[in-house]
């Protein structure tokens, strides 16, 4: 009888912090879907091609502390072949928009 009430009372506490406590968000379909949707409707422009690329598509790397997205492998061997130059080609194509 003692086995069944701890079971019992760990049910119950189990119940409790799944449907209110640290669980609550995963039953009720809340999970990964206020805290990162802006994450995840990020867009990123391929500094080799131009080409627009979402968070979770294509190719990433860190240069100098920022985040570049590239559409295709090819974009991505060509900027670590030569960073620099589409660095400037990046800013010189932001100077000369309105």
């Amino acid at each position: 009888m003692e086995g069944l009430s701890s079971f019992l009372l760990f049910a119950l506490f189990f119940y409790v912090m799944m449907r209110y406590g640290c669980g609550a968000h995963m039953i009720h379909g809340h999970h990964d879907s206020h805290d990162h949707r802006n994450a995840r409707d990020a867009k990123f422009t391929d500094p080799v091609c131009g080409k627009e690329v979402n968070q979770n598509e294509g190719y990433g790397v860190m240069h100098e502390s920022n985040l570049y997205r590239f559409c295709s492998r090819k974009c991505l061997d060509q900027f670590d072949d030569q960073p620099s130059f589409f660095m400037h080609k990046q800013e010189k194509e932001a100077d000369h928009e309105p």
